[in-house]
């Protein structure tokens, strides 16, 4: 029974974790959506990347080890041509053989190391960046399907209210024809148009469950079919500061191209080194001694290559060059998003004014559509001109509902377009 009931438990937990959302905000679906996209796993690569990087631009400061060997044989030897009666010095054999371990202690590369460094974390930046530009792209998709799926609520409210106002006419109509005073064709034309109404429901429906579908593949969640999404708060459309991660970018990239000059800067500075040598071979060090034997050396080496001085100018004026496309870049950047706030400012201004007027219509045309269903249940119209009264208040408020979201859209926009 204990197994039982830890069973039952464990099942139970199970089936509450895997309960869908139902309930959510924009900002909440950012966070998600953000988390969820693939792209956000290239941030953690980039990182393991440039620490390996940086790992072994370090390791450049430890002792490096080599072992070289050869077998040789010549077709002439240094020898000595003096001869002495008594003593001799003997040539030094043709085939000569040289096993050598060399030790290498770096001391100074002219700052090449910490350059290097500095260019792979500057790098890293860079492409960190480059994703988060990517995530705020999915701003706008998310802004679309959540503010889509808002207006269908919307709408399907609306659509309640033309049933509710068509239902009213047929109680009405339905009294008229028991007692003779209209004719049941009337009566028909208004259930035609509530089974219409209907259809509308079934399409606005079917279509909310596709958006909210789609949403749930974003935020990687399962969401429930009748998922209550939170109206945004509009934002207030302020002028500032652009703060996209475009802008951090470009700065990230403006950095690199300045560390790559320092970098050729320090390619052409003298290098120093300690070094060893432990080797065994014939000859050793003694030429002169024509046997096998074992020989060390140590001592300070110094390089300094001079080649890299003829390139050095043309290189520099190439980071200039890619400094100055960056720049261009970033003022291309700037001119079209300011532009688009532009438009975007003039979109809500224009919004606005629509529905402000909307309003006054709306208040008009429900004066008239009230004044039509005591005209109906009177006689004195036809449920024909009834419903052509109904669906110019429900066109009015349609364009409200339309003209609402749009404003709101337009709104978040524009705070995204800005970066806030």
């Amino acid at each position: 029974m204990k197994r039982l009931h830890l069973l039952l438990l464990i099942a139970f937990s199970l089936d509450t974790g895997a309960q869908p959302l139902q309930q959510l905000s924009l900002t909440t679906a950012w966070e998600l959506a953000q988390k969820n996209y693939p792209a956000v796993k290239q941030k953690e690569l980039v990182r393991q990347t440039a620490g390996i990087s940086v790992e072994n631009l370090q390791k450049g400061f430890l002792p490096q080890f080599s072992i070289s060997g050869q077998a040789t044989y010549q077709s002439d030897v240094t020898s000595v041509p003096i001869s002495v009666p008594g003593f001799s010095i003997e040539a030094p054999n043709k085939d000569q053989y040289k096993l050598v371990a060399d030790v290498n202690q770096l001391i100074f590369d002219g700052g090449l190391t910490r350059e290097q460094k500095a260019v792979q974390q500057l790098n890293a930046k860079v492409e960190d960046q480059k994703v988060e530009v990517e995530l705020y792209k999915v701003r706008e998709r998310i802004n679309q399907l959540f503010l889509s799926i808002l207006y269908l609520d919307e709408q399907l409210k609306q659509v309640d209210l033309v049933k509710k106002d068509i239902e009213t006419g047929i109680k009405k109509v339905e009294a008229q024809v028991q007692n003779g005073v209209a004719f049941k064709s009337n009566l028909n034309m208004l259930k035609a148009e509530l089974l219409k109404a209907g259809q509308r429901s079934i399409e606005i429906t079917t279509s909310r469950k596709g958006l909210v579908a789609a949403l749930a593949l974003f935020v990687g969640q399962e969401l429930n079919d009748q998922l209550i999404l939170e109206q945004p708060v509009a934002p207030v459309t302020v002028a500032g500061q652009i703060a996209r991660p475009e802008l951090a970018l470009y700065n990230e990239q403006e950095k690199l191209i300045g560390q790559q000059d320092k970098l050729i800067h320090a390619k052409n500075q003298p290098r120093a080194s300690l070094f060893a040598q432990a080797g065994y071979g014939r000859p050793g060090l003694n030429m002169l001694k024509n046997d096998f034997a074992f020989y060390s050396i140590g001592g300070l080496r110094f390089n300094w290559s001079l080649g890299g001085l003829y390139t050095k100018k043309k290189e520099r004026e190439q980071v200039q060059i890619s400094k100055r496309v960056v720049e261009v870049q970033k003022e291309t950047f700037l001119l079209n998003t300011n532009a688009q706030l532009k438009q975007q400012q003039a979109e809500i201004d224009k919004l606005q004014q629509l529905i402000r007027t909307d309003d006054e219509i709306i208040g008009l045309r429900k004066t008239v559509t009230e004044a039509a269903r005591a005209q109906l249940e009177n006689g004195v119209i036809t449920a024909n001109d009834y419903l052509k009264e109904v669906n110019a208040e429900d066109q009015s408020r349609q364009s409200m509902i339309t003209h609402r979201v749009q404003l709101l859209q337009a709104q978040i926009n524009y705070q995204t377009i800005a970066g806030k």
